[in-house]
Parts: C-alpha cells; structure tokens; sequence
C-alpha cells in the first residue's frame, strides 16, 4: 500500500491535468471544495483540528477502520465528517496551494508527527494507518475529478 510520506506525486498529479474544469464522477463537491476538504482532512491527521468522536463510529469504528488503510479503493458517496464538508465556494488556485504546502509539511515532518488524537469516526490510527489512509483519501477525491 502506498503512504503520502513517501510520494511527491501528489503534488504533481493535479496540475498534471486540467483538474480546474473537470467535472465530478460522483459526490456533491466542486474541485475547488474537494481540495478544500481534503485540506481540512490532512488537519486532522496533524493535529490541528480535533472533531469529536461519532456515536456510530464509537460503537462500529475500530471493527471497520482497515477500509481506510487498506488496499481497496474507498467506495463512492461515503458520509464525510461534517466538520470537513465544504459547502461554500472555494478559490480554486488558493486551496491547490494550501494543500500543497499541508502535503509537504506532512512529507517532511514524518508520519511520526501525526496527530494521537482519534479520527473522529474510526478511532485511533497509527502514524503508519494515517499515512496510508492520507493517501488513500487523495487518490479517492483525485480519481473523482479523473485525475
């Protein structure tokens, strides 16, 4: 399995495309708020945003969680954490940037700097699970533009 720690292509991948005027395969989000989401994402990973535990994810969390880290592509149209839903309009350049330097910082800091507070719906994540998962929730949002 791949890990964000280790993979400068996700920085590349979305200005290898004209990712800017594709249109979604599925789900609601535009790409400009589909970079914005998965900004607000990597802040949970880091530890700059600590959303509060799900009920359902505190009952079934830990029994399902592999499907964040493992090999299998993220279904479509999963319920997303509400505090990472973006709804409003987004500036697309801006938050290709922003996620672009969180990227990075991630990169350089090491899969050990992740957060120890829990996702909010799976639980507690090694710093290894948290890099996969990363990964795994780029590529699910890049391939919902075709990237």
């Amino acid at each position: 399995m791949n890990t964000i720690a280790y993979r400068n292509v996700w920085i590349n991948r979305p200005n290898n495309e004209k990712i800017e005027t594709r249109k979604t395969q599925w789900g609601k989000m535009n790409v400009a708020q589909m970079l914005a989401h998965c900004s607000a994402f990597q802040d949970i990973a880091i530890g700059s945003s600590f959303p509060p535990r799900h009920w359902l994810g505190i009952l079934i969390g830990r029994f399902v969680k592999s499907i964040f880290y493992n090999d299998k592509p993220v279904p479509h149209n999963m319920s997303t954490i509400p505090i990472i839903l973006i709804l409003d309009d987004r500036d697309f350049g801006e938050e290709k940037e922003i996620l672009k330097q969180k990227i990075m910082n991630f990169q350089s800091n090491g899969p050990e700097k992740c957060s120890s507070h829990p996702h909010p719906f799976f639980g507690k994540f090694t710093p290894e699970q948290w890099g996969k998962g990363i990964y795994k929730h780029l590529d699910h949002h890049l391939r919902q533009f075709g990237v």
